[in-house]
């Protein structure tokens, strides 16, 4: 197959852009793969990108001079906010071209994109025709003009009828295609087809006994860490902090007057592998949907069990007595007793878990499973109504 793949930076670097570079290396393997990007700029030039969001012509001319050049069978998108913008998919469809689209957020149902505000779940957009509870509390970066600009984008696209010429959407879960069909969306169960994430095997090191557990991520609001701290700050559970954010300073305020925790700070690829290898278990607090968080696939991949929170995705991905346990990360007695279960196993049952991670690894999370799986999804799409 030829496959253009299109993707859109953000001005940091985050999650999709790892999966967009792993995809991409994959497919060409076995296939003809040509890329476009863009980036999202600051000052006075994002500013221009942003006015253009509705209806960015130049994006979208780009994009069609460059898959009738390398005459694509199928053009995939990644990221398009907010350089890109849904133009492109009109420009598409109408020189007759397939594409697909991975759905790594919510933000074509809210301008938050993470359905998160406030510092709890925020799902009103879902139900609404406009987001205009979105916009009332400014959900974007905090900015009316942000969030509404966001909101007519994706608005004005739903209601000429844009995402209808998307020919397919890929999403992460059941529970985000569940978000999307019971939403204002308006798309039909048969436009999205389900495809993991997924990393390469890492390297296995040699079994360590420390019995301590781990954090890996964002030091934010979003990611639960500080109610996590708050609860076993106070207990003798050993916890080892990896990661930065706009929460550090309190993150480092609770580590410094704690005994049982400890911050490592923001690590390289190499080094997370190794401090995964080294803990006994994962702990992944969050309270927002996440999108699929590649720590705990990579957690499944060494055999290290997850304890998480059981919100979104999360109660999907970890089986409580399988592959994990879950938590109320709203319940600072929950959590105690969960970290104190999880302690109290017998060594049997947790050999048993560790297994039963590496199984889920193999069975849903690989490079050859999920690039299966896409190469499936583009051969429907070109084929479809031929």
């Amino acid at each position: 197959m030829r496959i253009l793949v299109v993707h859109n930076y953000y001005q940091h670097k985050g999650g999709e852009d790892v999966v967009f570079q792993q995809e991409v290396e994959a497919l060409r393997e076995n296939h003809q793969v040509e890329t476009i990007t863009f980036q999202n700029r600051k000052g006075i030039k994002g500013l221009l990108q942003f006015a253009l969001y509705p209806w960015n012509f130049f994006a979208a001319n780009k994009i069609v001079a460059k898959a009738k050049y390398f005459k694509a069978d199928i053009v995939h998108f990644h990221n398009i906010h907010y350089a890109i913008g849904p133009w492109a998919f009109r420009k598409l469809h109408q020189a007759g071209f397939k594409t697909a689209m991975t759905l790594h957020n919510y933000r074509l149902l809210c301008p938050s994109a993470t359905l998160f505000f406030d510092g709890k779940i925020f799902t009103a957009s879902l139900h609404q025709d406009f987001p205009k509870t979105a916009l009332s509390k400014k959900v974007l970066d905090h900015s009316w003009l942000k969030t509404f600009i966001t909101a007519f984008v994706y608005y004005f696209h739903r209601k000429v009828k844009t995402w209808d010429m998307v020919n397919k959407f890929i999403v992460l879960s059941d529970f985000a295609k569940n978000i999307f069909l019971t939403s204002r969306f308006g798309l039909q169960k048969s436009k999205f087809a389900i495809k993991p994430n997924f990393v390469p095997q890492p390297v296995e090191l040699e079994n360590n006994t420390d019995n301590h557990f781990l954090y890996v991520g964002r030091l934010s609001e979003e990611k639960g860490i500080l109610p996590l701290l708050e609860a076993i700050k106070d207990t003798t559970h050993q916890l080892k902090i990896l990661g930065t954010g706009p929460q550090l300073e309190e993150v480092l305020a609770i580590v410094n007057s704690s005994r049982n925790l400890e911050y490592l700070g923001f690590l390289p690829q190499e080094d997370i592998s190794k401090a995964l290898n080294n803990c006994s278990v994962l702990l992944v607090p969050s309270v927002c949907y996440e999108g699929m968080p590649m720590s705990i696939i990579e957690a499944f991949a060494l055999g290290v069990p997850v304890l998480s929170s059981n919100i979104g995705i999360l109660a999907e991905m970890v089986q409580p007595y399988q592959t994990g346990l879950h938590f109320d990360i709203y319940d600072k007695n929950n959590i105690i007793d969960t970290l104190q279960r999880w302690d109290s196993m017998s060594d049997e049952d947790k050999d048993r878990i560790k297994e039963n991670c590496k199984l889920e690894y193999y069975s849903r999370y690989t490079e050859q499973h999920s690039i299966n799986l896409l190469e499936k999804i583009y051969s429907d799409v070109i084929n479809e109504n031929k």
